[in-house]
């Protein structure tokens, strides 16, 4: 799951990337960055819990 949950983040931030260099999806792409960014850290808690 733990992954999944970096594959996701990867790929949204790679959105994100190419939307703030095309200027095509507008305020869209700023709310994908945050759903990436909140993953990634849930992610990292998650995973600084379990050790």
């Amino acid at each position: 799951m733990r992954s999944l949950l970096y594959i996701v983040a990867v790929i949204l931030i790679i959105g994100w990337a190419l939307g703030v260099f095309a200027y095509s999806a507008g305020g869209l792409i700023h709310v994908l960055l945050v759903i990436a960014v909140i993953a990634l850290v849930l992610g990292l808690i998650r995973r600084s819990a379990a050790i």
